[in-house]
């Protein structure tokens, strides 16, 4: 049943994506489609990613409320990496007709965000690479993934922001502020568990 949960959030995922270009491309109206197509399948796998990213921080800080949600995690992370798939594509279509080069610094910085985005779902789908790393290699790896993966959202949406555009500033502030949400809230359980830990330390002494 479980796998079949898990299933059902890629599958949406990745349909998802497609029906999202499927719209952009069939609809009336000129215009660069194919960046329309990209901006959206980034909004929309941004999503997914918020999903599964989120969720742990909001049950330690928020309660029961969010327990669901955070139970949902390694779903919506592969989900995520489904939906991405079709971005990616899209990206290497993109590079493959485009005119000029793309910026190298910037195709490796996103390019390096692909690899770990995939590493990780490998790794959630793998027994057996998980059993060839400890619990801590394990987590280092989730953790150094997630917030590069964050990173390369935030520096997006961000530089979109600040990008001289008055609509396109006021359209990107709150997809920039909701990812640099996530490792907000991050950073913040982590500091809570500090100050908790160091409480019950004190009360043992």
């Amino acid at each position: 049943m479980r796998k079949f949960a898990t299933a059902a959030w890629v599958t949406a995922a990745f349909l998802g994506a497609l029906a999202l270009v499927g719209g952009v491309y069939g609809a009336a109206g000129s215009g660069d489609r194919l960046a329309e197509a990209l901006r959206i399948t980034g909004r929309w796998s941004f999503l997914w990613f918020c999903l599964a990213t989120w969720g742990a921080s909001l049950a330690v800080l928020g309660g029961e409320r969010f327990r669901t949600l955070a139970a949902r995690g390694r779903d919506f992370g592969l989900a995520f990496a489904a939906g991405h798939l079709v971005h990616v594509a899209l990206v290497g279509w993109f590079l493959a007709s485009a005119t000029k080069p793309f910026p190298r610094p910037q195709l490796i910085f996103f390019g390096i965000g692909v690899f770990w985005t995939y590493l990780l779902a490998l790794l959630s789908l793998s027994p057996a690479l998980r059993a060839a790393l400890s619990p801590a290699q394990r987590k280092f790896l989730h953790r150094t993934g997630v917030e590069y993966l964050a990173l390369t959202f935030a520096f997006d949406f961000t530089t979109q922001v600040f990008a001289g555009n008055l609509a396109n500033a006021i359209h990107y502030l709150p997809l920039a502020v909701a990812a640099w949400l996530g490792p907000g809230l991050r950073l913040l359980v982590t500091f809570r568990t500090s100050v908790l830990s160091s409480e019950v330390r004190w009360l043992r002494e």
